[in-house]
């Protein structure tokens, strides 16, 4: 069973997305960390949220959980203290998948990151997840305006369609302007129902937090 540590939000979350029930083929029980918002956890890195956190992923653990995984991949800033605080694995982040990532693809290459807000994510997460000295390339969606109205501004009806055009759009553009990069990985857990178009699109491997926990059940 995956125990999910739940950021306190409103806005929808589509099958794919790592907070609706149809995303996974096992069971699935949620801990909602109360006031952790978006804004407090993407936009302000607040360090007094690891306490709850904490407990949640306890919680969990009591709860039956086998492994633990959460809704935000800026939660890589406490990977190592939640990792610490349980006796079962905990994938905070989609960041773990990087080395994976740029051990498949061979040193001459990078692996792009494609972010809810590249602005915020910073050296302290790659650091909480290993990765500070992996060379990365990092886009950010905070300039697109429905997946920035959504998933950072809280609107509470999401249009499907424009979503993934932009979520293509800042894949194209990464790649353009890193041509570099044989492998992406999705740090934002709203963004794996357009995977698969980014994939099938410019034919590279994308890592996200679906394909992770998968994983991590399939090790569990």
């Amino acid at each position: 069973m995956l125990g999910l540590i739940m950021l306190d939000t409103t806005f929808p979350r589509i099958p794919g997305d790592v907070g609706n029930p149809e995303t996974f083929s096992f069971p699935v029980r949620v801990e909602k960390v109360p006031g952790a918002t978006v804004d407090r956890v993407v936009k302000q890195g607040d360090e007094s949220l690891l306490a709850p956190f904490v407990d949640a992923a306890r919680r969990l653990e009591q709860a039956g959980a086998t492994f633990i995984g959460t809704s935000c991949g800026f939660l890589a800033m406490f990977q190592r203290e939640l990792a610490a605080a349980v006796n079962i694995p905990v994938y905070a982040s989609s960041l773990l998948q990087v080395p994976l990532a740029a051990r498949t693809i061979g040193s001459a290459r990078k692996v792009g990151v494609l972010t809810a807000h590249s602005a915020r994510l910073s050296n302290r997460h790659f650091q909480g997840v290993g990765i500070e000295d992996i060379p990365i390339c990092v886009a950010g969606m905070q300039d697109s305006p429905e997946f920035a109205s959504v998933f950072l501004g809280g609107k509470r009806e999401l249009d499907r369609d424009v979503c993934c055009g932009e979520m293509l759009e800042a894949a194209a553009n990464l790649l353009r302007a890193h041509p570099d990069v044989g492998a992406l990985v999705l740090e934002c857990t709203n963004m794996p129902p357009y995977s698969g178009a980014i994939r099938k699109a410019f034919g590279i491997p994308v890592f996200d937090v679906v394909t992770m926990l998968n994983m991590a059940n399939a090790v569990a």
